[in-house]
């Protein structure tokens, strides 16, 4: 394998060399940017590990540069952060960056071998959140250390150590290796536990003893499915039992850092990886109980249902083909939610879940409160989706009327779009001659709701007459009358009674009021 950095980085860390060799420090790249290059997966960061004062290191860096860039650092944690702006926008000549340097030698001999700089990332990193810059390059430092554990905290005590000693108390030995930035050995990779070996053979394993490493930092059962999820590795049979063993202890990790971990997994390449590894570990029963009540099949009397855990596995999996926005991937992953409390069998008719949508609608609010997700407009998006998911899907099933289009399209307003990609992704079956004419019968659905929304424009449908016009014309205050006059005009709009213009607005309000026995002021 080889390492493979761009010029650009590769000036970087001729500067934090030099930096470090004017302190007397000894420097490494280590953890993740060291995995992906060796890899070929695009990276945005770096971690700079040294023998003494990270921050002080840090600063000696940001020096070097012109302009000077920030340095955030953390006293209590030893650590600092700097940001190269605009780090992978295309340039028209690296030179430039060369009139920057001090007077010494900084292009000190490189062996990394270069590329061109990766591309510039969309907005939304890997929990699908948009980040500060995705073209910045952000490098945080930090003195080696050496770390112990009490029982109920995943907080170490830290000591100032050795890089061996930094290196013995990483997660995985895929992201112990670290490169020397040092005069004596520069670029030389530094690989106690083998872990450009368990690259090239796709595996998660731990530096250490798994057992004492997830029970001294429970959050790295999460890492360690998640990693699985992101890269398509595999976790070492023995390391896969200290998970299952040690489950118990992610009681002690917070809530936000087991969401964050959920996201990532969330938004990796195939999300059901990792949700059934948290499944089959036991995790998943302790962080996300409501997600397990899918699991299992039921049979009476030889009629059963279908496996509503690994049917919304799929489902996820489907849209992320499509897909990489964070929240259309939760209401993928809650699409069915509602399904085990509404669970019914029927005598001679089967399983059924009747009002699953609207049950898993209002489970929505509550599942985003306990994993604390966010309650504003991403809970509404989601919920709203969850709530109308079988809607598209019914229309496949009787002749479609212009009402039923409008009233889709009325209630779904903005997300449309996003409403009928989860639709799509929801149509599963080993039948593919199923499949195959739910997916014609859809597209049926789609072409219908394009045609009534040019002629109708209902679509973030704003009504031709307003309550406050309701109220001047017929000199009424906010009452009940008003609600059911606008009420009265959405539905027979939407019914497709009357043309969704004023004019005709006008007219059957005026009728409206009249049988409700109102007269207008002129």
């Amino acid at each position: 394998m080889d390492i493979r950095c761009t010029e650009k980085e590769g000036f970087v860390f001729n500067k934090i060399a030099h930096a470090a060799a004017d302190l007397g420090v000894e420097a490494w790249i280590i953890g993740g940017f060291v995995r992906d290059k060796l890899i070929g997966r695009n990276t945005k960061d770096a971690d700079i590990v040294c023998v003494g004062d990270g921050i002080e290191l840090a600063h000696r860096v940001a020096d070097r540069f012109n302009p000077r860039p920030h340095v955030a650092f953390f006293k209590t944690f030893g650590t600092a952060q700097i940001k190269l702006k605009d780090f992978y926008q295309k340039e028209e000549k690296e030179s430039s960056s060369e009139e920057e340097s001090s007077s010494e030698d900084e292009s000190a001999p490189l062996s990394f071998r270069r590329e061109p700089a990766p591309p510039q990332r969309e907005a939304g990193g890997e929990a699908g959140e948009a980040g500060e810059a995705s073209a910045a390059f952000e490098i945080e430092f930090v003195g080696a250390r050496k770390e112990s554990y009490r029982y109920h905290s995943r907080n170490p005590e830290v000591l100032p150590g050795t890089i061996k000693d930094d290196q013995d108390r990483r997660d995985f030995t895929i992201n112990a290796m670290a490169i020397s930035l040092n005069k004596a050995d520069y670029g030389r990779l530094v690989d106690p536990f083998n872990g450009v070996k368990d690259l090239e053979n796709k595996l998660i394993r731990t530096p250490l003893d798994p057992a004492q490493t997830f029970s001294d930092d429970p959050l790295r059962m999460m890492r360690a499915i998640r990693f699985a999820a992101q890269l398509g590795f595999s976790i070492h049979p023995p390391v896969f039992q200290a998970i299952k063993d040690n489950v118990e202890r992610i009681r002690i990790i917070s809530q936000e850092r087991i969401t964050e971990e959920l996201n990532k997994i969330l938004v990796s390449d195939k999300p059901s990886v990792g949700f059934d590894l948290l499944y089959k570990s036991g995790l998943l029963h302790i962080i996300f109980p409501q997600m397990v009540d899918l699991a299992g099949a039921e049979y009476v009397d030889g009629l059963g249902h279908k496996d509503n855990f690994y049917h919304t596995l799929q489902v996820v999996d489907n849209i992320s083909r499509h897909t990489g926005d964070l929240w259309l991937r939760w209401a993928a992953l809650l699409h069915d939610i509602g399904k085990p409390p509404t669970k019914k069998f029927e005598t001679g008719h089967g399983w059924t879940f009747h009002g699953h949508e609207v049950v898993g609608g209002r489970m929505v609010p509550k599942i985003f409160a306990r994993l604390k997700l966010p309650q504003n407009e991403k809970m509404r998006f989601v919920r709203k989706l969850v709530e109308l998911h079988l809607r598209p899907i019914s229309l496949t099933k009787e002749d479609i009327t212009d009402s039923a289009i409008r009233r889709l399209l009325f209630d779904a307003g903005d997300d449309m779009e996003a409403l009928m990609l989860l639709c799509s992704a929801d149509i599963t079956s080993k039948n593919k001659l199923k499949v195959k004419r739910y997916l014609e019968n859809f597209e049926m659905v789609k072409e219908r709701l394009r045609e009534v929304e040019e002629k109708d424009r209902i679509r973030n449908w704003q009504p031709p007459i307003t309550g406050e016009m309701i109220m001047e014309i017929f000199n009424l205050t906010p009452c009940k009358q008003v609600g059911d006059i606008k009420n009265a005009i959405r539905e027979a709009i939407l019914d497709g009674k009357i043309d969704n213009n004023y004019d005709a607005a006008y007219d059957f309000m005026m009728k409206t009021a009249q049988d409700m026995g109102l007269k207008p002021l002129v």
